[in-house]
Parts: structure tokens; C-alpha cells; sequence
């Protein structure tokens, strides 16, 4: 089996994580996967491992493993077949600046030297995904701030583009280091997502979906100038043969959407979120405050940001069925908007795209009935690009 094929099941994991805290003296107990990613060359894993310590104490913490090029630096555990790189958290090999940024003396060590406060200060980790980035939440006695955990390379250019975005809903940069960590002000405001979860409704009703247009259409230049984004369309033969990967049998499926999705537009080029959806938007009032995680910015298809928000809505839905009519209701309020400034037509295909690719998110946890989470979101997807209204398909 090669590097790109691994795909580990419970009883490979626990014998791997049994290995990892063995070479510290730990004893591993159980554990639970968290994350799983699946792509073309590589394979992360990551989990939550209950261990005895030497001294008899108990913690839980996380392990990962990957067979990416970015975990050469790991640990290296071979299993006759091939290796891996494997650590615990917060020793990520391509997040240098991850364990700074939970560590509290450190912390603030850092915010001193930008001139903020720091009496009381707790981090707390909002995010993590392993080798590619991570959220810390940083509260002191008067001030909160956000560290983003970048790869090095990375972290200046965003440093950047957040300062050329200042002044509207993206949070200021107050500052990076050379180890990956940028340092962003909090931004006011409740999630999109809290309120549809179980906010205040009629804090949701107050939210006029022109807001939201309005906002994606006074996106920044500067985002455009940062980066060229393939579209939604564009990336959906990638995400059905990650479904192909994982599930055979919805491999069909996946590729009869991803070819009907894959029509090109021609619209021009606009400056995009590139990963505009419920989480990533903040209110306060009914009126859009907060736009969070630029790193995807870039020029790409006007269709893709709106096609997003629609997307994730629809897959929340399936999530929280206690809560689909109250989701379904704003889908449809946000679907009557876009409609007016989008093509109908071109916006429900990228929508469709965007449930393309959240569909193998359900194989990443590994939980029981996966296969048919899976499935029901192709099925989904289906209803995006048959659908005149798809929220009633």
C-alpha cells in the first residue's frame, strides 16, 4: 500500500497512539478520532487519547499522525509498510509558533511587546488543523485578542493583507513573528452560526440579507490583488475522488455532481472570502460587523462567496435537524436576495459544488454512519443543481 492510500481504522490508530505515549512513558486508554483529512498525496489523523502519566496521574491529549512531506519533521514511525510522522500537540512540525501561542508566560511575553495588556491572561485553543493552522483565544483583564498559528511562510502576507482590509468588517492586524503568529483585535458581535443554533431569533430576523450582499460586494481590492482562486465548480473533480477514496461505492454519484457543476461561467474575476459561511460572519444589531479568516481571500467567481453561505447553511440544516426550520427559513430569506444580484442559475451549481466539498467531512471524525451522512449530502448536492428550489427538493 502506498503513502497515499493509508487509511487507518481504530484498531491501526490505537496501536499507534499506544506507541506514541509509550516513547514518553505515558500508557494509552482509549482515544477518539477528531480530525481526519484525505487528499491526493497525504493523510492526517488526529485524536483525542486518554493516558495514564508515569506518575500515575491522568490527562488527555492530542496525537497526530500524517503521511504528508510537511511531518518529516515529526516523529517517525514506520509500520513495515510505510512511515509516518507523528507528535503531540502543541509540537506541530510545520506550526512552529503553536506552542508559544498556548503558552501563557509567553503569551504574555508577546502581547507586552505590542503594547497590550496582560493581567489575567488565559489562552484558550479555538481551532486546530493539524499542519496547516490554528485559532488561540487569548483573554486578559481588559483586552481579548485572537492568535493565528500560521506556517511561517505564510504569516507575513496575511499580516498585510488584514492591513490593507482595515477600516471595514476584517480585524486589524496588530502585529506578527517570524514563528507564524499573527496577533488580531477581537471584533465584537455574535456568529452567524450561534444565533442559528440557538441564538436569539429575533436577532436572526433582524439581519437583512442585502447586509450580507452588500458586504461581499465592497470586498476589498486587495483581496483580489492577493491570489487567484479556482472556483467552487472548479475544485468539485477534486473533492469526488477524495469521495471516491473513502467511499467507493458514492463514487458515481460524486462525479456524475462534480460534471454537472463543472460549466464554466466567464464572469469576471472579483476580489472573494473564498470561505464565506456562517462561522466566519459576526452580527451585532442585525448588521453585518465581522468577516473572520481572510487567509482564503483572493480573485475568483462573484457566484462563489453567496454559493458558500447557501451551501453550508443547507449542510447545517441536515447537522441540526432541530433546528432546520429556523435555518431554512434564513437559507430561503438569503436565497430570495441572491437571486437578485447573482445568476439563479450559475448560484445554486456553485452552491452545489460547496455541499461537494463538505461531503467527505463526514468521513473525518470516523464516526458511527458516516457512509450515510456521506451519501445524504450528495444527495443534497443533487437537489442544489436540480432544483429551482432546493431547499424544498
Amino acid at each position: 500500500m502506498s503513502e497515499e492510500q493509508w487509511q487507518p481504522d481504530e484498531a491501526d490508530l490505537s496501536a499507534l497512539w499506544s506507541a506514541v505515549a509509550g516513547a514518553s512513558g505515558d500508557t494509552a486508554l482509549g482515544s477518539r478520532i477528531t480530525h481526519r483529512d484525505v487528499q491526493r498525496a497525504s493523510t492526517t489523523v488526529a485524536a483525542r487519547v486518554d493516558v495514564t502519566r508515569p506518575d500515575g496521574s491522568r490527562a488527555t491529549d492530542t496525537y497526530c499522525a500524517s503521511t504528508s512531506a510537511k511531518a518529516r519533521a515529526a516523529m517517525r514511525v514506520s509500520d513495515g509498510v510505510r512511515e509516518l510522522g507523528v507528535w503531540r500537540f502543541p509540537h506541530d512540525p510545520a506550526l512552529p509558533g503553536l506552542a508559544r501561542a498556548v503558552d501563557p508566560g509567553r503569551m504574555r511575553e508577546l502581547l507586552a511587546g505590542l503594547g497590550l495588556p496582560t493581567e489575567d491572561l488565559r489562552p484558550t485553543v479555538r481551532s486546530y488543523r493539524p499542519l496547516r493552522r490554528a485559532v488561540v483565544e487569548v483573554r486578559t483583564a481588559r483586552a481579548t485578542v485572537f492568535v493565528k498559528v500560521l506556517r511561517p511562510d505564510k504569516v507575513q502576507q496575511l499580516h498585510r493583507l488584514h492591513r490593507a482590509a482595515e477600516g471595514g468588517v476584517v480585524p486589524e492586524s496588530l502585529g506578527w513573528t517570524d514563528d507564524g503568529l499573527l496577533v488580531l483585535a477581537g471584533v465584537g458581535g455574535t456568529s452567524l452560526r450561534r444565533l442559528l443554533l440557538g441564538g436569539n431569533t429575533m436577532e436572526l430576523d433582524r439581519i437583512d440579507p442585502a447586509d450580507i450582499v452588500a458586504t461581499l460586494h465592497g470586498l476589498p481590492q486587495a483581496f483580489a490583488d492577493h491570489a487567484r482562486r479556482r472556483s467552487w465548480a472548479e475544485q468539485a473533480g477534486h473533492y469526488a475522488d477524495v469521495i471516491a477514496r473513502v467511499h467507493p461505492g458514492a463514487a458515481g454519484t460524486a462525479h456524475a455532481v462534480a460534471e454537472a457543476v463543472a460549466v464554466p461561467t466567464g464572469a469576471a474575476p472579483v476580489p472573494v472570502h473564498g470561505d464565506f459561511y456562517e462561522t466566519q460572519l459576526l452580527v451585532s444589531g442585525g448588521r453585518l460587523v465581522g468577516l473572520l479568516d481572510i487567509d482564503t481571500a483572493g480573485a475568483g467567481d462573484p457566484h462563489d462567496d453567496p454559493a458558500c453561505l447557501l451551501g453550508h447553511l443547507s449542510v447545517l440544516s441536515q447537522v441540526k435537524p432541530e433546528r432546520a426550520p429556523v435555518i431554512d427559513r434564513f437559507t430561503a430569506r438569503c436565497l430570495r436576495e441572491f437571486d437578485r444580484h447573482w445568476d439563479p442559475v450559475t448560484l445554486r451549481s456553485h452552491a452545489a459544488a460547496v455541499v461537494l466539498s463538505l461531503a467527505p467531512g463526514a468521513h473525518r471524525t470516523g464516526r458511527r454512519g458516516w457512509h450515510s451522512v456521506l451519501e445524504r449530502r450528495l444527495d443534497l448536492a443533487w437537489n442544489w443543481c436540480r432544483a429551482d428550489d432546493p431547499l424544498t427538493a
